[in-house]
């Protein structure tokens, strides 16, 4: 009968054959597999009653060693995969049965073993995430057998391939049950949600469960400040403060930034972030910007490479697009109050700064050289730490002056107006810098008299003429005080 090598029950083994039509074990599990690819199959073997010979003969090999039969088992894993996939007679007798808490023992104990199977954790993961979606009970029933430890340990499989369906039975649980949202954002969640950032970080992530949970947790649930902290350097004590040092920023933190910094602006249209984690983000960047001080030219855009850069680089944007939300989509009011809280905090006044600092974009310099063929920038003048870092904060200065005259004054006031509209020109290491310059020049500009007046009434003197700039009816004027360049408009008899 092809049942000497497994300790399985004659009538177990009858019924698996009845419903695949061959005596062979192993041949009928990779039928029965096949069949319940289909809606229509998994129906007739849940009449079958294949489900419970399923779960028999994984109790019967759990109770043996399993670690001799991992074929088996993942055979025995896709098969409940399919049958649980939608079929609710399937999944109430998945839970009637105890499957919980047999598909459970064998992921815990293959998960801590020296060698785990990373395929069949991966389908028995599936069997459960197949099961929660069938309701609350169901969700309740995976969430008391292996929260917090039992995720953990199939957390620290730094592996895609199970990372991905573990995402998506701890989303699934908690979206049906809000409460349990509360469990992953507390001490005893903390550990699990850094197990996952830390896999996807290293191992990658092929399905969007990883940024349902990130961006529920972080950003709906305003938990961003506490997870970030979790993800600092192992070997540093939980009391220190390394915020101040920008060397202690770990590649987890870079990675959970970037994956934020995708959500809001995929979904810039949608979504709400709080005034606190807003704040969180603008300290995190001001904290950072201490790497500018040995930064060395940015060959890449972001991801960079280096884990300082990729902080730096993911707040701004982050704050960049938080920024934008009162000129798309319903979120104005919301988008209004977070921006004018970042403002009351100097947004703009170290935005400017760190333009001034910034060795001027290649176009400006080529000017300069034709006063005094230097190279173009003073030694005090700082490169771009990444490709698009000037850029993204001319971005976020023009969001923030769309339609409000108090960041346009503030411009004005902090004699802002000359170097934003150094930023209207191409170059090679910020992409479309002159796009967003000429928009943030637009919204500076806008129901503005004060700064128009500025702009047009600009007098010119020691000016440097290059074609790409006279283009756009500008010129380079080098400031015969500070030596530095700045761009001026050409009056129209000129």
């Amino acid at each position: 009968m092809g049942n000497v090598e497994y300790p399985i029950s004659e009538n177990t083994l009858q019924l698996l054959y009845a419903a695949s039509n061959t005596i062979n074990f192993e041949k009928s599990l990779e039928i029965l597999i096949e069949t319940s690819k289909s809606n229509v199959g998994r129906h007739d073997l849940a009449s079958k009653r294949v489900l419970y010979a399923v779960l028999n003969i994984l109790y019967s090999l759990t109770n043996a060693s399993h670690n001799q039969h991992h074929h088996v088992i993942s055979l025995c894993f896709k098969l409940l995969r399919n049958l649980c996939a939608g079929e609710i007679a399937n999944q109430n007798l998945f839970l009637e049965l105890n499957g919980v808490t047999i598909v459970s023992d064998i992921l815990r104990s293959e998960a801590v073993s020296s060698s785990p199977d990373k395929g069949l954790v991966r389908w028995g993961i599936q069997v459960l995430a197949n099961v929660s979606l069938a309701g609350k009970q169901h969700q309740c029933a995976v969430w008391e057998e292996l929260y917090p430890v039992g995720f953990e340990s199939l957390a620290k499989l730094r592996n895609k391939e199970t990372c991905d369906p573990l995402c998506m039975v701890i989303y699934t649980c908690c979206d049906g049950n809000p409460e349990l949202f509360r469990d992953v954002s507390s001490n005893g969640g903390w550990p699990l949600m850094a197990e996952i950032v830390r896999t996807a970080t290293s191992a990658g992530f092929g399905e969007d469960w990883l940024k349902l949970l990130l961006s529920r947790i972080c950003l709906e649930e305003s938990q961003l400040p506490v997870l970030f902290s979790k993800l600092r350097f192992v070997d540093i004590p939980e009391g220190e403060d390394t915020d101040s040092n920008v060397d202690h920023r770990s590649s987890e933190q870079a990675f959970l930034l970037q994956i934020l910094s995708e959500i809001v602006n995929e979904r810039i249209r949608d979504i709400n972030i709080s005034i606190d984690v807003a704040l969180f983000l603008f300290g995190v960047f001001k904290k950072t910007v201490g790497i500018l001080e040995h930064a060395v030219r940015g060959k890449s855009g972001l991801p960079s490479g280096s884990a300082a850069v990729d902080v730096l680089g993911y707040s701004l944007t982050i704050l960049r697009d938080i920024c934008a939300q009162d000129s798309v989509g319903d979120n104005r009011d919301n988008a209004e109050d977070v921006v004018d809280v970042l403002l009351s905090y100097n947004l703009i006044e170290l935005l400017l700064y760190l333009l001034g600092v910034l060795e001027p974009p290649a176009i400006i310099r080529k000017g300069i050289k034709q006063f005094d063929n230097q190279d173009g920038a003073s030694c005090s003048s700082k490169p771009c730490p990444y490709k698009g870092f000037r850029r993204d904060i001319v971005a976020l200065i023009g969001n923030c002056m769309y339609r409000r005259k108090s960041a346009q004054d503030e411009i004005r006031n902090k004699n802002g107006i000359l170097l934003l509209l150094q930023q209207c020109v191409t170059d090679d290491d910020n992409p479309f810098l002159r796009e967003w310059g000429i928009w943030t020049v637009r919204n500076m500009l806008e129901g503005n008299t004060e700064n128009q007046m500025i702009v047009s009434e600009l007098k010119l003197q020691g000016s440097a003429d290059v074609p790409e700039i006279s283009a756009l009816g500008l010129r380079v004027e080098v400031d015969q005080r500070t030596g530095r360049a700045k761009l001026v408009n050409v009056p129209s008899n000129e």
